[in-house]
């Protein structure tokens, strides 16, 4: 019971009265694929760690697969809050931008989003909808609700940016870029100082800004030079 398919099921809907103790067994198994990887991990172990009988583990995931699902939904879900909230924020678009940019690359950057992608990474050759999972619930969504930012930004005529959901794909991947990659790959990255971690988004910001941001007539403009 409870063999990895390569599929990965709908998630299921949680039993009635235990949404508490699945919040509990998931925040479990989430440690343990961080520690030991998606496939070296096993609902037994995570059965003993969550101190619950493999009968109630089935009985709130029905496989392996679906567990780490909500692992990865969860991580989703709590992002994208914050992201929320900063895209909602008061200011100007490039104040919106330096806040969003700086709390994408902390987040990215954190020894929990780290694992998280090494897994989905060393995953998803052999199974693929691990990788459509992660994207789906997180950088798409994200990549979004950031579109739709820079669409209203468009609408209220601060921004001239025929293809939002391109520019934000720009935007996200210009603020990750190598200094993400490098601390996937390498075995002790060292600290990133939250000084460069804003300077490298204010040049982001402002590359963007000179692309997309209208732009003031000049006096030569006025006088139809």
């Amino acid at each position: 019971m409870g063999a990895s398919t390569g599929h990965l099921p709908i998630v299921c809907s949680p039993v009635p009265r235990g949404e508490k103790r699945r919040r509990e067994i998931a925040a479990v198994a989430e440690q343990v694929f961080f520690e030991t990887g998606f496939a070296d991990t096993t609902m037994q172990e995570i059965a003993i760690r969550a101190g619950a009988s493999k009968e109630t583990l089935y009985r709130h995931f029905g496989s392996k697969e679906e567990l780490f699902a909500e692992v990865v939904v969860a991580r989703a879900h709590s992002f994208l809050g914050d992201l929320d909230e900063r895209l909602e924020q008061p200011g100007t678009v490039a104040g919106v931008l330096l806040s969003l940019g700086i709390r994408v690359l902390e987040m990215m950057c954190t020894k929990e989003s780290l694992a998280l992608c090494r897994i989905v990474v060393a995953e998803s050759p052999r199974n693929g909808e691990l990788g459509q999972l992660f994207m789906s619930g997180g950088p798409d969504r994200v990549r979004d609700r950031l579109a739709e930012f820079l669409a209203a930004a468009v609408t209220r005529g601060e921004l001239c940016c025929p293809e939002p959901r391109q520019a934000a794909s720009i935007f996200l991947g210009a603020v990750l870029t190598n200094v993400h990659l490098a601390r996937l790959v390498l075995p002790d990255p060292p600290v990133l100082p939250r000084s460069r971690i804003r300077g490298h988004v204010e040049e982001v910001v402002a590359m963007m800004m000179e692309r997309y941001a209208v732009k003031a007539p000049t006096e030569e403009s006025n006088r139809g030079i």
